[in-house]
């Protein structure tokens, strides 16, 4: 089965977003800083709402790109929740989910984990290992501008009818 997974990044790091350099730099809730990986979710909405909780402002989202990219599933090993601490879902992340990302990143022991989301726990993320052999594989597609209802910013206004 091919699975779609999307990305939204900055448009000026576009060229960049699958290079594992800013979770090296920084670290994220399935890696230590240290550790090259690259976040995904498994759709488009999914990757706004994570992307969401992050930012301060929204109006700098017309400056950032989707990226979407293809991948068949035998790439995917799994993190299924009944495996997490209880706390897992909590801001800032249990260190023990960076030691399970650090520990599948460095066995390089497949290009893609896929792991519940915080954000909409029924949903999925998916965590690229740019140093895996078989990272070649997955398709990254074209960017494209990354457009959010002016709804969902805050103090945001519906669009005015026309009478």
């Amino acid at each position: 089965m091919i699975r779609t997974a999307w990305r939204i990044v900055k448009s000026a790091h576009a060229r960049a977003a699958f290079d594992g350099e800013g979770a090296r730099l920084f670290g994220g809730r399935w890696n230590s800083p240290g550790t090259r990986v690259v976040y995904t979710a498994e759709s488009e909405s999914l990757a706004t709402l994570e992307l969401l909780v992050h930012l301060q402002q929204t109006r700098v989202l017309t400056t950032y790109s989707a990226i979407p990219l293809r991948f068949d599933d035998a790439l995917v090993e799994r993190v299924a929740q009944g495996q997490l601490p209880r706390d897992w879902t909590h801001y800032p992340a249990p260190a023990g989910l960076q030691q399970i990302g650090d520990r599948w990143a460095t066995e390089l022991r497949s290009a893609v984990l896929q792991v519940p989301s915080a954000v909409v726990t029924s949903e999925h993320c998916f965590v690229l290992n740019p140093q895996h052999r078989d990272f070649g594989k997955l398709k990254i597609e074209r960017a494209r501008p990354f457009r959010l209802d002016p709804r969902l910013r805050p103090g945001g206004t519906p669009p005015r009818r026309s009478p």
